[in-house]
């Protein structure tokens, strides 16, 4: 090659890379991916999502579907035909889902079924955005498009020309004789609803939907089961509509389209209400702004166009979860469908989210960036403690008895001490008091096992209470955060020091000559045999390498049961460098969760479930921040990418996506109730927080590449700085966060106890 030749391919060369690096994000909305994660199957989950057409925390979603009615994976990427556009308020495939309805175009032979109305699609004729969705049905020859509103949405379908046209609605299956539909050709309208759900009992449920089109129909069927019928109005365990019309080559047909989970008029109300006299464009254009509103709360720049879409891709997804189940009444004033007691009663309601994976990050990053909606999540709280009795654990929508712990003290209390007031936090107070101390009526309600806890300081092994210590550590953190509480609300030292000496529950658990938490009998024995690679049994979706380090509040503590910092540093060392064996023996097979550790070459270190994703961060607690600063970078860089295979397990309701957005800003929440969060090292060269309360956070590390991925030097407000924490509530002054980013580590910082995140024991000591 001549030097002209060389010369112009490394301009071309130095060019293309520069082109790849993302200087400035005007609309953060184009560089989501909601495709994301949707390559998922129950065997191996690269994050189970499916592509919610939505607005942040609107009451209702859409999504194509390409799985069986009932069927958790509704919609897969390796999927080839659509069945339906689906109304969904489904927060994972193994929740499932509730009230859900769908809304499918058809053409030629009168189709209504779901298997034979289902159409071939491809991904190339496919347009899938956070508000529009849009996609080619081959066999039907029928454009779809879709944008919401919270409670509403519009469809627009561009027909062929064809004498048999027809839009077939699918109220869904029920249990009982209560899915309806009827017809109104006078008014070009369809009224319904569907009692369906996964989770429950749930009182008096219904979702009630009105659909209107704007063509006259030709022909109205309602169907039951396979069998078509000439009634206008029907009721059966599984109902559905069918209206018909002649369409010319390009038409395009309306649909208006909305729901309430408290009646026909309510849904009505909502569709009057929110789309009021727009055109699709211009619910399509509201949409749009809405999410790039949300989504530049926080700007980043310089980095790569993945790193790019993969943040805003995982910010989508922490705008979900839990979403909005009130309503506006004719008087608007704000209602809600109780999933408790089946009354509509005023108030906020949220639902379909588990505080045993989002308490972890999901939750501090609305505390943080949208407390607002917090603060609304909390007043939702309280109606479900007085409607219900108890704090949900995971409502869907209702409570639903799954996984464990007691980890609504988390959420409640990290929420007052992160600054959130202007809501009766008594009462959530004496609903975590309850739930702490008595059994509720289901295992994942309260706390299982509340008798041994309280008097023999754990969840004993051997009496029949499964995870038990899964149990033990979460409930002992769990009483730290009421204790936490309560200290903030001037509650007696008295009432406070119960919580304080449960929150050392953690230490029954220890086993010394392992080095890690164990099983323990009742008679104070340790369960023998003891495999730490046993998956489940004492532990909860995990084994004891992961749950080990489950002592979020007293970091200290473990590291002096471990036998001090160096120790703590090997074992921590430990989890990446043995190799991903397992026991599955308690399950009877692999679990997904087992596979997805297994195939991601990272040792015992299991980042697509909760338990170990805080683990990074603890090498801050003993002096080794800049192992923190490498294991961070390489989890983001292995474990997230923009595309369908995204994700590295269950993305689970905004939580690990949650972790990755705070990780890219260069902190993270490792104890919720705590006002601190540990540093790791920021992503990009710039991040800009921007906060409700007006003020600024802007996080600056101009040298960063991949390379330079350790901390050389730190400046908090332009003073040196080398704590392995900053605070929250400094944070909401506003801050100018500068980094020196280097590649080699800088092994003289941070490695004084001074410098170290916040630990009960170091604090007691004080």
């Amino acid at each position: 090659m001549t030097r002209k030749l060389l010369a112009m391919a490394l301009i071309f060369s130095t060019s293309s890379l520069l082109a790849q690096n993302v200087t400035q994000v005007t609309n953060p909305v184009d560089y989501v991916n909601p495709l994301m994660g949707t390559a998922s199957h129950p065997g191996l989950s690269n994050g189970n999502t499916y592509p919610a057409v939505a607005v942040p925390w609107g009451m209702n979603f859409w999504t194509p579907q390409t799985g069986k009615m009932g069927d958790g994976w509704a919609y897969t990427y390796d999927g080839e035909r659509i069945k339906g556009f689906k109304q969904t308020h489904q927060p994972s495939p193994w929740m499932n889902d509730y009230g859900q309805f769908s809304i499918m175009p058809v053409t030629g032979k009168l189709r209504f079924a779901e298997e034979d109305r289902a159409s071939y699609f491809s991904h190339k004729a496919e347009v899938s955005k956070p508000y529009y969705y849009s996609v080619y049905l081959a066999d039907a020859d029928v454009t779809t498009e879709l944008t919401p509103t919270e409670r509403a949405a519009q469809f627009r379908f561009t027909f062929p020309k064809s004498d048999s046209s027809y839009i077939v609605i699918d109220a869904f299956e029920s249990k009982k004789d209560e899915s309806y539909i009827r017809i109104i050709p006078s008014e070009r309208k369809i009224v319904g609803y569907s009692t369906r759900y996964s989770r429950g009992p749930l009182p008096n449920f219904k979702n009630y939907f009105v659909i209107y089109l704007d063509k006259d129909f030709t022909l109205s069927k309602t169907w039951d089961k396979k069998d078509l019928k000439d009634e206008l109005e029907l009721k059966s365990n599984h109902t559905g509509a069918v209206i018909g019309f002649k369409t010319a080559k390009g038409e395009k047909v309306h649909l208006r389209v909305a729901s309430s989970f408290i009646s026909i008029e309510q849904a009505e109300l909502n569709l009057k209400r929110e789309l009021a006299g727009d055109s699709f464009d211009a619910t399509r254009q509201k949409a749009r702004n809405l999410w790039n509103k949300r989504l530049s709360a926080i700007k980043v720049e310089g980095g790569s166009i993945d790193q790019v879409r993969t943040f805003y891709s995982c910010l989508y997804r922490t705008l979900f979860f839990p979403h909005k189940m009130y309503e506006l009444d004719a008087n608007n004033k704000i209602v809600h469908y109780s999933p408790y007691n089946g009354k509509t009663l005023p108030g906020y309601m949220y639902a379909g989210t588990g505080f045993w994976d989002t308490f972890r990050a999901l939750y501090p990053f609305l505390n943080l960036v949208y407390p607002s909606i917090n603060k609304e999540m909390q007043e939702g709280l309280i109606n479900d403690y007085k409607e219900g009795g108890w704090l949900p654990e995971w409502s869907s929508p209702g409570y639903a008895d799954i996984m464990v712990g007691n980890n609504s003290a988390s959420v409640v209390a990290d929420a007052y001490i992160k600054g959130l007031r202007g809501y009766d936090i008594e009462t959530l107070y004496q609903a975590l008091i309850h739930g702490a101390n008595n059994e509720g009526p289901m295992t994942a309600v309260g706390r299982k096992g509340v008798e041994y806890y309280n008097t023999l300081g754990y969840v004993p092994y051997d009496v029949k209470i499964n995870e038990n210590a899964a149990r033990t550590l979460e409930y002992a953190y769990d009483d730290f955060t009421i204790y936490q509480l309560g200290k903030a609300l001037g509650k007696p030292k008295s009432e406070t020091d119960v919580y304080a000496r449960r929150s050392q529950n953690y230490r029954n658990l220890f086993d010394p000559s392992t080095g890690l938490m164990r099983g323990k009998n009742k008679d104070g024995s340790f369960q023998s045999p003891f495999n730490p690679f046993k998956w489940g049994d004492a532990f909860t979706e995990g084994n004891s390498w992961h749950y080990s380090w489950s002592v979020f509040h007293d970091v200290q503590g473990l590291v002096d049961l471990i036998g001090g910092k160096d120790k703590f540093v090997t074992k921590l060392d430990s989890v990446f460098s043995i190799p991903p064996v397992f026991d599955d023996s308690y399950y009877g097979g692999v679990i997904h969760e087992i596979r997805e550790m297994q195939i991601a070459n990272m040792g015992q270190y299991a980042h697509g479930n909760q338990p170990i994703q805080h683990m990074i961060y603890l090498y801050n607690y003993a002096g080794a921040p800049w192992k923190a600063q490498y294991w961070v970078r390489e989890t983001m860089n292995r474990m997230y990418k923009p595309t369908p295979d995204g994700y590295c397990g269950d993305e689970d309701n905004g939580q690990t996506s949650a972790w990755y957005i705070f990780s890219a800003l260069g902190f993270y929440p490792v104890t919720p109730g705590v006002d601190q969060y540990v540093l790791g090292a920021p992503l990009f060269k710039k991040a800009t927080l921007q906060l409700e309360n007006g003020k600024k956070v802007v996080i600056s590390a101009p040298d960063n590449n991949d390379a330079n991925r350790y901390v050389g030097t730190m400046q908090f407000n332009a003073k040196p700085y080398s704590r392995n924490w900053i605070s929250h509530s400094e944070l909401q002054k506003g801050a100018v966060l500068n980094y020196k980013m280097s590649s080699s580590p800088n092994k003289t910082r941070g490695i004084n106890k001074a410098d170290f995140p916040y630990s009960f024991s170091n604090d007691t000591k004080k």
